[in-house]
């Protein structure tokens, strides 16, 4: 498993609202919430499995996460383990607490969406 540089990951923690761009739907870019927990970067698709960019990421594909004038090449792993799935959710509810939508992202139907980034 390859991992972000501590630098990297730090800018990914304080974001609030980056973009992701994906390589099969390059004119897109769509706000997505990332946290990092445990020295590991996950993101989780709002609109479930229906979510073009998820479906884009779980099909293999790459993508280019946009933030703070940087842009990040990424690809995703599906998080199918319960720790690391309650992680991201616990960091989820912590980084985004002030978010109305924060709960949502929690949902059982949710929750399988959850993707560990890496660079590549």
């Amino acid at each position: 498993m390859a991992t972000f540089d501590a630098e990297t990951l730090s800018a990914l923690r304080d974001v609030q609202q980056p973009r992701i761009r994906t390589d099969k739907h390059p004119k897109n870019a769509v706000i997505i919430w990332v946290v990092v927990e445990n020295g590991e970067a996950f993101v989780r698709s709002w609109r479930g499995a229906r979510g073009r960019w998820y479906q884009d990421l779980a099909a293999g594909g790459h993508a280019t996460l946009e933030f703070a004038g940087r842009r990040l090449p990424v690809r995703a792993v599906p998080a199918r383990d319960v720790a690391s799935t309650e992680r991201a959710s616990r960091e989820i509810l912590r980084k985004y607490r002030h978010s109305s939508h924060a709960q949502e992202m929690v949902r059982a139907e949710i929750v399988p969406t959850t993707l560990r980034l890496e660079p590549r």
